[in-house]
């Protein structure tokens, strides 16, 4: 019995920080937006968007101070993006904290480690900016990015039950926290202390 040659295919995984995109890169990512947003990827839109829409939200975001934008590729081509949201800068009683918000794979380039790898690298990043504490949400239909976070060592600290309208219904949806080790100086148990759940 041979072996199925898609199985043993190697796929080139990448993600990185991006503060603007080429054409190309940004169309891809528009197709990769909407094939989420199709999907029920829960990136905020619940209808597909115009590309026009779609360019400007994400030109946008690159020129946030506080947003960093990450971008995965599968085999060079942009399938998903994540965003990293600090506090304001007046917000110091926050400023240990951050967001990752908006992370998602296009449904054709899952299965590969993807995900996983862009939330490392958003978490990587957060770390090596001094970042002790990485806060995330997300709508409770969406089972495998939960599967996903859980797996990854977030914790479920509560959840909303009318945290989003999709299809004229109402969806629930949960929050969560991981701790985050910075690469130098002091551990997060030692900089915040006892943290009370």
């Amino acid at each position: 019995m041979s072996a199925d040659p898609a199985a043993t295919e190697v796929h080139r995984l990448e993600v990185e920080r991006v503060d603007m995109l080429d054409p190309h890169d940004l169309a891809d990512l528009c197709e990769a937006t909407n094939a989420a947003i199709v999907e029920g990827g829960g990136f905020g839109w619940v209808e597909a968007q115009s590309r026009s829409a779609l360019e400007r939200h994400f030109r946008g975001v690159m020129l946030v101070p506080e947003r960093e934008f990450f971008i995965a590729r599968l085999d060079g081509q942009v399938v998903g993006s994540a965003q990293l949201v600090r506090p304001p800068r007046n917000n110091e009683a926050q400023g240990f904290a951050a967001q990752l918000t908006h992370a998602f794979i296009a449904p054709y380039a899952r299965g590969f480690g993807l995900a996983r790898l862009l939330v490392r690298r958003v978490e990587e990043r957060a770390a090596a900016m001094g970042i002790r504490v990485l806060n995330l949400d997300v709508r409770a239909t969406q089972e495998s990015a939960i599967t996903l976070f859980e797996r990854l060592g977030y914790v479920r600290w509560g959840s909303h039950p009318a945290y989003a309208r999709v299809g004229g219904e109402t969806v629930a949806g949960f929050f969560y926290y991981r701790l985050l080790e910075p690469q130098h100086g002091r551990s997060t148990a030692d900089a915040l202390g006892r943290i009370k759940t």
